[in-house]
């Protein structure tokens, strides 16, 4: 159970956060958007829960909150938990061609890029004529 000092990354908005009911995680949200509160120190919490079908939630939660301590509804204990995708946590996703071959360039400068015809393959079926 994560206390008041574990502090983790707040959720801002677009993030996609997993929520945990009774300290199992239970569904998915993206957070649509954060405003501050009347009260200081608290936010609404404009959630996107990802069930079926869809609901908007507005949860009021403190800066604690938002950054993964745990609070209560109704007496049910709740966590929210920012999701952080792999690449953004090192994994590092190469896009860059491979190789030195002239063709995995593209075309060189001023000229047109070559358009490649493939012809469909014909396929014979066998059953054309032996049905008369």
């Amino acid at each position: 159970m994560r206390k008041k000092s574990d502090k983790g990354a707040a959720v801002l908005s677009g993030d996609l956060a997993l929520v945990y009911v009774e300290n199992k995680p239970a569904f998915f949200a993206r957070v649509e958007k954060i405003d501050p509160d009347i009260k200081s120190g608290w936010w609404r919490v404009k959630l996107l829960i990802l069930n079926l079908p869809l609901k908007l939630a507005t949860w009021m939660l403190d800066n604690e909150q938002i950054r993964g301590a745990d609070f209560t509804m109704g007496g049910v204990p709740i966590r929210l938990e920012k999701i952080v995708a792999p690449a953004e946590a090192g994994v590092q996703l190469d896009l860059a061609p491979q190789g030195n071959n002239a063709d995995d360039q593209g075309p060189a400068p001023g000229r047109p890029a070559r358009i490649l015809a493939f012809k469909p393959k014909k396929v014979d079926l066998g059953d054309d004529d032996e049905s008369s």
